[in-house]
């Protein structure tokens, strides 16, 4: 142990040293020896790094184990930085958990900035998230719509997890747009997807000490990590083996316009991505669709119940709009501005990753008009949830008013940094149209057919709003609500 200590404390020294670049950095709180800033990231690091924010600075500079770390906390900096330097910006930090699900980093979300992350993302704004093909599956978001409102129909007058069913809404869109088939069937030993999805996931989200120690990824071989992680490789390649075989061995004929996998294929005969490359293409679609999807519509519809007038305003125009409908259709959604305003509102309060995925400059940078330089390999996460919250953009920035953004052209598109749930720049999401065009279906359809309340003895003030711990900003208590069906 004091031969180890010893290695950790002289390690740390050397890389520290090696750290140290003519300039000067950005400030930041006070360092302990070998950990620097890790004791600050509490449970909930995104508010962590807000509160430390409001002391230190927009831009703030922390030592995480032995990584750099700038923490981007305004609109301010970060318009300067996606403007002027997305470039030195576009890397991505080489995460133990990266490199072990998504195929030594061949997802177009963690791969390093190159020749190969910038074919992948060619094929996927390209090839796989163009509006038309996002248009092409509106029928597969009409369908499954339609089926999470017969299911919670089919639970009345009993409460309904809200998550549980826009979760599945969800996993069977991108299923089906992805794979050809709802769900995805069983997988690694009778496992299905959503089973294997959660694990990876758990496996994100999970502390690694070997990200803030790189000496220590042995560590990994006796906590478990390693086994969770060969097993939930194995299950995920058991699964995508036998899909994409199954799409392999049908004919053209069969295919018909085709899903995501036949679009994959063929552009893997036109070019030289391998299999391993396509799988963790499609690891980024479902993981991409999935949660930001479900997560955002159920912090929309928690945040509807807890303001009942702006609720029922919202309620009003849809059912003006779809009057005599059985359904809410998505050539509706253009004409509910107000619906939009109660999305847009709920992705300030909510981004559903507050910190982005994080990103590593690949080169150093001078920033903020040259006043501090940034060494390479230092990791940079840009708190969307502080900027979001920023009193000097913001109007009373901790209510949920909706009304703030109808004579506000501000969009959570990567053009309006106050608004970022999706980032910007390079490595923005591409699949935004993806997963907007399926949440502002759902919340419409469910305040077009239900009439919504809380369990009896529950005021709107007794739904708990606390975050669950990971990287995407899970609602921690499930959303119970009670749904009374309405003949419109």
């Amino acid at each position: 142990m004091i031969l180890l200590l010893t290695f950790i404390t002289l390690l740390f020294l050397l890389l520290t040293k090696t750290m140290r670049k003519p300039g000067k950095l950005p400030p930041g709180p006070r360092k302990l020896p070998i950990i620097g800033n890790l004791h600050q990231l509490g449970k909930f690091p995104h508010r962590s790094l807000q509160q430390l924010s409001r002391t230190h600075g927009d831009l703030m500079f922390l030592q995480l184990g032995f990584s750099p770390v700038l923490v981007i906390s305004s609109a301010e900096k970060a318009r300067d930085i996606f403007r002027n330097h997305d470039l030195a910006f576009s890397g991505r930090p080489a995460l133990y958990a990266f490199e072990k699900i998504c195929y030594n980093l061949s997802c177009v979300s963690t791969a390093p900035y190159g020749a190969y992350w910038r074919e992948a993302r060619r094929i996927l704004v390209l090839e796989l998230m163009t509006a038309k093909r996002v248009e092409s599956f509106r029928h597969i978001r009409a369908e499954e719509v339609g089926r999470m409102i017969d299911f919670i129909s089919g639970a009345a007058p009993d409460p309904v997890d809200l998550g549980s069913a826009a979760f599945a809404m969800a996993k069977n869109i991108i299923s089906r747009a992805a794979f050809g088939v709802a769900g995805g069937g069983g997988a690694g030993k009778g496992r299905s997807f959503e089973e294997i999805f959660h694990e990876a996931q758990r496996l994100f989200s999970e502390f690694n000490l070997s990200d803030y120690f790189p000496g220590l990824r042995w560590v990994n071989r006796i906590n478990g990590m390693d086994r969770r992680f060969a097993e939930n490789r194995r299950d995920l390649e058991e699964f995508f083996e036998r899909v994409i075989g199954e799409h392999r061995d049908r004919t053209a004929a069969d295919s018909g316009e085709g899903d995501i996998i036949d679009v994959l294929l063929r552009v893997q005969k036109e070019s030289e991505l391998t299999d391993d490359q396509l799988k963790a293409m499609l690891l980024d679609v479902f993981v991409g669709g999935t949660d930001t999807s479900s997560t955002a519509i159920t912090w929309a519809m928690a945040e509807l119940i807890r303001n009942p007038t702006v609720k029922q305003k919202a309620q009003r125009q849809v059912r003006e709009i779809a009057k005599g409908k059985a359904m809410v259709e998505e050539s509706d959604l253009p004409k509910l501005p107000y619906l939009k305003q109660v999305i847009k509102e709920s992705f300030r309060l909510h981004p559903p990753a507050p910190l982005l995925v994080p990103r590593e400059t690949i080169e150093p940078c001078a920033i903020d008009g040259g006043r501090y330089r940034i060494p390479a390999k230092t990791r940079v996460f840009f708190n969307a949830v502080a900027m979001s919250a920023d009193p000097a953009v913001w109007r009373n920035p901790s209510e949920f008013w909706p009304e703030r953004f109808e004579d506000s052209d501000a969009d959570f598109r990567g053009q309006h940094f106050e608004l970022l749930p999706f980032g910007a720049g390079r490595r923005g999401c591409p699949g935004i149209g993806f997963a907007i065009s399926a949440v502002e279906l759902a919340v419409a359809s469910l305040l077009f057919r239900f009439d919504w309340k809380l369990p009896e003895g529950m005021k709107e003030e007794d739904v708990d709003m606390e975050e669950a711990v990971g990287v995407i900003m899970h609602k921690k208590t499930p959303l119970c609500l009670v749904a009374c069906l309405v003949n419109n």
